[in-house]
């Protein structure tokens, strides 16, 4: 037997740890937690100073045997969970079952899985950090105090299956708040206009800015009137030409939600996807002969910290691939918190040298492209600034003033590598002007007004949702992925077109809960509770006190909304058809994967039928069905006939009900970051979208 047992969450990180650390070392995995709340009840005595109760999870046994046996004849244990509350929370259960010290140095941490962090980590083990345990015991006590308390409430009045918990309960209040917004947002009115003007033969467009020296707003068709009948000829007088050196800084290494954010804007990855993917590169892939390395550090952090050797391994990459003046001889800031995640790095590579092309062949597609987004991000984090030449041009005509403004990109710097990206998917581009000096004249080829009416507030997308939390301080990195998986798989929310809308059930769930447990839904309240229970995990409060104060006044609510909370019926929506088996109607359920049809006459008859799209195009294959819009198990969207399984065509690209003009083949719309573009299904026809 080995003389040390070294106990970690998973399988992947024992192999790759017990490989740096030799034989002296027995590396397990626990799977995770072993010791937890039951699921049966609630598990926490609230006579007894919120005392929770904790038993082995079910299936945990054999587990927590063989670790207890190979506790006993090693000469030390040492506890290696991931370095969170979590992680510390995991370690003191299991000293506790396998009757570890705990004032013991059993405790080692590490950020990184490389060669180097992991036999550093070993040469300084640590206590159990009690503080960080306390603040984990008291999220998991006060989310089973509301969970546990309001769900069987829900399940009483509303329907089976429900829950309701702080953090999630707050993202729905956001999701129905924008959706309220949007109904009741009043468009208004505007309008712009807008030139193209050439200059010694060289065309570039302009726009209405003032009118007399002074900015003019154009709210209707008549002050565009009044701006056009001022305007005499074609001849423009250029006032003021601006020409500026403008620097622009490079973004910052990842923190989880921002990685998050990114992820979900240029890869369309669900922040539940990115975080295990991310959990994989973390904790270990094998990448040929130098056997199974971690590739990233710690993927929950607060922090955009690096640490010495890391900035200093990404001048070397920077300036031998790039040149010297690509590296950032200023250093970055980094942001700061006060929050526990901050005492990690930012999310960023190992090690530099691995860049994405010489790991490629050992990741999966998606491990690969995230770990290129983490890899450029930070590489880019410490190049020196784009230097962008921008030009401003006021051309004016009897008082009417346009402006026409451009950049070009001077100095690549940290854009070379990298860009970040924007919910709208836009891409900058150069806008060149011709050479242009005060004093010479501009001549417009046409001027065009153009209506516009202002936009209602966009739904959330999943990176918009998790920066608007981390803004307003709801929840923790670990709780974000969680908290939106949660609230679409009970159906408070679903996903339309990447975006958020809220379900009736939601809406339903929200209100009750905004009468009975206002302070659950109110944003500072929620917000306050985190930085509580930060201050559990810097010894700046006691856990028990700050569960007292909250309870104390959920308990009297309780109460009351037992006595007064009536029943919701929750009536299924027509469908709109009958049931083909026994003739009663169909009607609309919500299920795990949103809506479908179900026979109104359940149980007696179990007929359902998956909700289809039609999209107005025939088969271009049999010729007799209609195209519909399909969902595949991963749901993804695709298009098929409805005569299957008589017909089996389908395509992944939305069809048209036009053939291609050159082979006449089934023409599709392609999506790209450009937009919407058409293409021929056989030959290499394209065109653009309108």
């Amino acid at each position: 037997m080995s003389d040390y047992l070294v106990i970690v969450e998973s399988p992947a990180k024992a192999k790759t740890i017990g490989k740096y650390l030799g034989k002296k070392y027995t590396v397990k995995a626990s799977m995770g937690h072993v010791i937890d709340l039951p699921k049966s009840q609630m598990g926490v005595d609230v006579e007894k100073e919120y005392t929770p109760k904790y038993i082995t999870i079910r299936g945990k046994g054999p587990i927590l045997k063989e670790l207890k046996t190979a506790a006993k004849k090693a000469k030390r244990v040492y506890l290696a969970a991931d370095p969170d509350r979590e992680g510390e929370a995991i370690a003191w259960h299991l000293a506790d079952s396998l009757n570890i010290d705990k004032s013991s140095e059993c405790r080692v941490v590490f950020n990184e899985i490389t060669k180097q962090a992991i036999k550093d980590s070993f040469k300084q083990p640590r206590t159990i950090d009690m503080n960080l345990v306390d603040a984990q015991q008291a999220r998991r006590v006060l989310d089973r105090l509301v969970g546990y308390n309001i769900s069987p409430l829900l399940w009483k009045k509303v329907k089976k299956g429900l829950s309701a918990g702080r953090v999630q309960s707050v993202a729905v209040k956001m999701i129905i708040d924008r959706e309220n917004e949007i109904k009741q947002f009043q468009p208004e009115e505007y309008w712009t206009i807008e030139a193209n003007f050439t200059k010694d033969g060289e065309p570039f467009e302009a726009k209405f800015v003032a009118i007399d020296q002074k900015k003019k707003e154009l709210k209707s068709k008549e002050d565009v009137e009044a701006v056009l009948e001022k305007i005499s000829g074609n001849d423009f007088h250029i006032n003021e030409v601006k020409k500026k050196e403008r620097k622009r800084n490079p973004v910052v290494p990842f923190t989880t939600s921002s990685l998050q954010q990114e992820s979900a804007r240029k890869l369309n990855f669900r922040a539940k996807k990115t975080m295990m993917l991310a959990q994989q590169l973390y904790e270990g892939i094998d990448i040929g002969k130098e056997g199974t390395v971690g590739l990233i550090t710690y993927m929950r952090t607060d922090s955009t910290r690096l640490s010495e050797t890391a900035q200093k391994e990404a001048q070397e990459y920077i300036e031998s691939h790039y040149g010297k003046e690509y590296h950032n001889k200023t250093k970055p800031k980094s942001k700061q918190t006060n929050k526990t995640q901050d005492a990690h790095e930012a999310i960023r590579p190992t090690s530099v040298m691995k860049d994405p092309k010489s790991v490629k062949p050992y990741l999966s597609r998606d491990q690969f492209r995230l770990y290129k987004l983490i890899w450029e991000r930070m590489v880019a984090s410490q190049m020196a600034p784009a230097i962008m030449d921008t030009m401003s041009v006021d051309l004016e005509n009897h008082g009417v003033i346009f402006r026409a403004t451009g950049s070009k990109l001077k100095f690549p710097g940290f854009m070379k590598v990298y860009i970040e990206g924007n919910d709208d998917g836009k891409k900058e581009e150069d806008r060149l002007l011709p050479d242009m000096s005060e004093g010479e004249t501009a001549k417009a080829e046409n001027i065009e007004p153009n209506q516009h009416f202002t936009q209602p507030p966009p739904r959330y997308t999943e990176a918009r949702l998790v920066k608007t939390m981390e803004e307003l301080g709801i929840g923790r990195p670990s709780t974000y992925a969680p908290t939106l998986d949660t609230i679409q798989r009970r159906g408070y929310v679903a996903l339309e077109e990447r975006r958020f809308v809220p379900t009736e059930l939601g809406e339903i769930v929200l209100e009750l809960i905004q009468e009975f447990f206002p302070e659950i839904l109110n944003v500072e309240f929620t917000a306050k509770m985190e930085t509580d229970l930060d201050s559990i995990e810097d010894g700046k409060e006691n856990w028990v006190r700050v569960i007292d104060m909250f309870y104390r006044d959920f308990e009297v609510r309780l109460k009351k909304a037992e006595e007064e909370m009536e029943e919701v019926e929750i009536r299924d929506e027509p469908a709109g058809e009958d049931c083909e088996k026994c003739g009663h109607e169909m009607v609309y359920k919500m299920g795990r994967f949103g809506k479908f049809m179900a026979c109104s006459n359940f149980p007696d008859c179990r007929n359902t039928k998956a909700i289809v799209k039609q999209i107005g195009v025939t088969c271009p294959s049999c010729h007799k069905g209609n195209i519909v819009e399909r969902k595949s198990k991963k749901r993804r969207i695709f298009y098929g006939c409805d005569r299957y399984p008589d017909c089996e065509f389908i395509s992944w690209d939305k069809p048209i009900a036009r053939t291609c003009p050159k082979c006449e083949s089934m023409l599709v719309e392609k999506k790209s970051k450009k937009g919407t573009q058409v293409h021929c299904s056989s030959c290499d026809y394209k065109e653009e979208k309108n």
